[in-house]
Order: structure tokens, then sequence, then C-alpha cells
């Protein structure tokens, strides 16, 4: 079974393979940096993360391209009322949004491309729309795109641009508008009052890039005319990636992207979780409250990326003791391996089919539009029998290597055991395994010669400031991340 993605184009499920066999271009919707990104927009982007991860999974290399909106008019009103350059003002939050991505396990795209540091690019798209008779000129020296002569316009939102006149009657220039003010869009803002400092002097004249035209210029110059996939909130949709399209096509006649695939909102009591409502966590948040990045990355993995999620901290509790519970599995089979007990050659083959089975599931689950509580489900089936092999001295050093490999291969898709804990307690930091082991020694080292004063502070040492917990057995200590 190859991977069938949802694609908001048609509707419909359709078998992905890239355009370039092997090769994945794929392009994400990234932030507008005006203040610190919330949950709900760490949902789309650990949804990116999960399906580049998928992708690579199954043998592709991934070619990722996150933008980064650093000049709109979310920025720049935000830069005014700071007394802040833009410059600064991306410098104020750029910090905390990678590091961010950083806690959550999100692997780093090949690049982050910021929209002022892109300018020529978009102009250059402008004045392509303009020869082809797309792009106008209005009265308030703005260019404009020109729907009515873009008569694919609406094909994605399946929205009705018959009968759209340019005009002023029929513009919108700010960048934001609902499904009801479909009309001519602003690709270049001559320059107002209200801008401050905030232009450039370009052939288009004084002004700045509207924000539907800063991603149509920046994913075209690292990935090419033409997308693989092209992802992003629901909420992007329309106009967004509406526009993105008729730019796009509209300047090279060619598809812009194969597959639109979008992640819905993340709710808090029932409501989309947005700073203009003001009822949104950011992942600081979180973390002060004493949960973890993992459990933060279970949670908004868990549910089917095409399906609302609502956040709560009970389902945030939940999340924790899921990982938990796969923590406690690597532990379990881990120490199951170092048992002076010899497996049989039985025990080694059960072992092995209980691993074909389980990634058999968790690939047929993935290939579904990644049906992450299918692969969940397959995980925790597999976990249970596993365990139970362990505690049933089934397993040893062979069978082991066997679990610990499908366990590591389903976790190479949903990064939860390689981040380890992170962060949980305010001042608490990840301690690498070599450290903890060294420590262990200095514990054991301790207890032989009757130190236990010792002993007992390197035991609290570890759970107080690292979060791990030391168990004394026959074989020696064992240690699991809290």
């Amino acid at each position: 079974m190859a991977l069938a993605l949802f694609n908001n184009l048609t509707r419909k499920k359709e078998a992905f393979k890239p355009a370039e066999p092997g090769v994945v271009k794929f392009y994400g919707c990234g932030p507008t940096l005006y203040a610190n990104p919330h949950l709900g927009n760490c949902r789309a982007f650990l949804f990116y993360d999960l399906l580049r991860r998928w992708m690579e999974y199954e043998g592709n290399k991934v070619r990722f391209v996150m933008n980064i909106t650093d000049v709109d008019d979310k920025t720049i009103r935000k830069a005014g009322e700071e007394g802040k350059t833009l410059e600064e003002l991306y410098e104020l939050y750029a910090k905390p949004f990678f590091e961010d991505l950083g806690k959550l396990g999100v692997k780093k795209a090949e690049a982050y491309p910021r929209a002022t540091k892109h300018i020529p690019q978009m102009v250059r798209l402008v004045q392509a729309l303009e020869d082809k008779g797309l792009a106008y000129k209005g009265e308030d020296g703005s260019f404009y795109f020109k729907i009515s002569a873009f008569k694919k316009y609406g094909k994605l939102s399946h929205i009705d641009a018959k009968g759209l006149k340019p005009g002023a009657s029929g513009r919108v220039g700010h960048d934001e508008y609902e499904k009801e003010n479909a009309s001519d869009f602003a690709l270049w803002k001559a320059w107002t009052p209200d801008d401050g400092c905030v232009f450039w002097q370009t052939p288009l004249g004084k002004g700045r890039p509207g924000w539907h035209i800063e991603c149509s210029a920046m994913s075209m110059h690292y990935l090419g005319e033409t997308l693989d996939i092209h992802a992003g909130g629901v909420d992007l949709l329309f106009p967004h990636h509406e526009n993105e399209i008729a730019q796009s096509e509209g300047a090279t006649g060619k598809q812009f992207a194969r597959f639109w695939v979008h992640n819905e909102h993340l709710l808090v009591n029932g409501m989309k979780m947005a700073k203009r409502l003001k009822n949104f966590f950011t992942l600081g948040d979180i973390l002060a409250k004493n949960h973890s990045p993992a459990a933060v990355r279970w949670l908004l993995l868990c549910a089917h990326y095409r399906q609302q999620l609502n956040f709560t901290f009970e389902s945030l509790n939940a999340a924790s003791a899921s990982v938990d519970a796969l923590m406690e599995l690597k532990f379990n089979i881990e120490s199951a391996m170092k048992s002076p007990k010899e497996e049989t050659k039985g025990d080694v083959e059960k072992c092995a089919r209980l691993c074909k089975g389980f990634l058999a599931a968790f690939k047929s689950a993935m290939d579904d539009d990644l049906n992450t509580p299918n692969a969940i489900a397959a995980l925790f089936s597999f976990a249970k029998e596993a365990n139970k092999l362990a505690m049933e001295g089934k397993v040893g050093r062979k069978g082991g290597a066997k679990l610990l490999d499908a366990l590591r291969k389903a976790d190479s898709v949903l990064g939860i055991l390689e981040m380890g804990e992170g962060k949980g307690k305010e001042g608490q930091v990840p301690m690498e395994q070599k450290a903890i082991e060294k420590k262990i020694a200095e514990r054991e080292a301790a207890r032989k010669k009757k130190d236990f004063a010792a002993s007992d502070a390197i035991r609290n040492e570890l759970l107080e400031n690292y979060g791990v917990i030391l168990e004394d057995t026959p074989s020696g200590a064992r240690w699991r991340r809290k």
C-alpha cells in the first residue's frame, strides 16, 4: 500500500507519488512572527513534521521549506505599537519560536525564508503578472490581481468568482478577509503613513508586498514552479492558498501544487484557539505547569490531522501517561535483555512475528492519510504483547533487539522516545544517557563503600534535577525518565 493523502484540490484521497521519484518538494506555511506561536500554531508545525517523517520513513528525500512572515499588516502594526523596527520585532520572537520547535522535536527545514529577504523575487512575480494582464496598478499606486482575468480562480476553495470586476468596489487592500469579500487583492501595497519606515523602493514604486505574494515567490524560489505538497492550517485555504494558486499559476502557466493538505483547528472549550480570542496557551505556558514537550507532541499528534481537537489539561495528562507507558515499555525491554537467562528459538520467533505484525499495521494506518489514531492503537497493542513477553521471561538479547528495533522505527515517525521528556519541572533539564550512566556508576561505587548518604544524594539529584528514576534490581540499577 502506498501513501494516500486527502487532497483538498480534488476533495478526495489520492495515492501520493512525487513528480521526481524519491524527492518530495514540500512547502508549509509558517508563522507570522509578531507574537509567540500558541499550541494551535504548533499543531500545524507538528503535522508538517509528521508528514515529512512518514515520507522519509518510506524512503523519500524530503526538501521541506517553511516561510517566516516578517512583514504584513500585523507585524507592521505590532512594531509600531512597540516602537521597534521589523528586524527588532523578528529578533524578539524568532529565537523562542525556533526553541519551541526544538523542544517539540520538529526536524529542521531545508530553509526558513523570510519575506523581507525576498523582495526582488516578489517584485519580479508582480511584473510577470502585469505583463500577462493579470495585475494592474490602482489609482492608489498599489498593484492588484485581476481575478476576472484568471478563469481558474476558486478551484481550491470552490468560490464562485464569476461577475467579479476590478475597481474600487471589487478590491481589498488588507491581507486577510472573509469569504464573502472575495475580490481583487493586493500584490504590492503603495506606501502610506501607517506603514511608517516600512517600505522598499522598487520598479513597482515605494511600498511593500502583500501577504499572499510572499509565499508564492518564496516557495517557487526554493522548490521550483511546481510543488509536490503545499500544507497549512485549514483557515489558510481561503483566501491565502487560493490567491497563491492564482498568482503562481497565472505567472508560470504551470500547476503550482499537486497536493494541498490542511490540518484542522485546535479548540479550547469548543472554540478555535486564537490570539484574537485570547483563549490560547503557548508551549511556555504548558511547560510552566510541569508538563513535558513530549506530552504536548503526543497530544497534538494523537488525533487525526483533519479532525478538530479540543485541548484540555485532562487530555494533556492522559497524553503524559501515554508517553510514560512508552518509556516504560522501552525500559522493560532493555531490562529483559540484561537477564542472564537464555531465550529459546521459539521466543525469538514470537518477538519477530509480533514486530512484523505491528509494523505492517502501523504502516497501513499511516499510509491511510496519516491515520495516527489507528497507528497509535497498533503501537499500544504491540506494547501490551511486548510487555507480556518481557514479564514472562520470554524476551532476551535477540528478541529484545527485534522489539526495540520495531519500537524505534515507529518512533522515527512519532518522535516521542527520541525526545526523552525534555523540560518537565521549571529549571529541570534533560540529561544525556552517558551522563546518567556515569552518575549510576558513581552511586554504585558509593554503595560498595557503604556510603549510603552519597548514594542517596545521587539518586535524589537524578530525580529532582533531571527527572530520572532509579530502580535497584538483583542485576543492578535500572533507570527511566520520569
